[in-house]
């Protein structure tokens, strides 16, 4: 009897061990804005980064590399995040699986980068009531990106959950 009950205990054990931990996200204390303070990523998870993903063309009648064919600074986020949300669906993931962003804005005419812009677009995709998982992110203005028309560009990092 005590074998047996040595061998049940071991198999609850493995079976519990078998359990994946979920990722867990912290909010950030006394505040709504809309990016976790951190997130933190069990040991059996899968991590996959994405390259930076950059606007599409949303003008196919402008000159190319322009900013008119790609669109003001909420257009261009919503266009980057529909193709990294694209690059997601083909490994089976979705944009809540992300759980950290390093985004690239680039200011206009001398002007400082239109923040609420980006916010605007970012926020079709993380707090809403259909997705809230909330990612890490981090935000840096820079001088310019590889052709002229892109405001952003963002690198995303995603995990994939063991569901044993």
């Amino acid at each position: 009897m005590i074998r047996f009950a040595s061998l049940l205990t071991g198999a609850v054990l493995l079976a519990g061990a078998a359990q994946a931990d979920p990722v867990v996200r912290h909010k950030i204390p006394g505040s709504d804005f809309p990016i976790a303070r951190a997130v933190e990523v069990p040991a059996d998870a899968t991590t996959i980064y994405l390259s930076g993903a950059v606007p599409a063309v949303v003008n196919q009648d402008a000159e190319r590399g322009s900013l008119a064919a790609y669109g003001d600074m909420t257009e261009q986020t919503r266009t980057v995040f529909q193709a990294i949300e694209t690059s997601l669906k083909e490994m089976d993931l979705g944009i809540g699986d992300i759980v950290k962003l390093q985004v690239y804005l680039v200011g206009q005419d001398g002007k400082p980068m239109d923040f609420a812009g980006f916010m605007k677009g970012y926020t079709e995709f993380f707090g809403t009531e259909a997705q809230p998982n909330l990612p890490a992110r981090s935000v840096f203005q820079v001088a310019g990106l590889a052709n002229p028309g892109w405001l952003i560009e963002v690198e995303a990092i995603a995990v994939r959950e063991d569901k044993d």
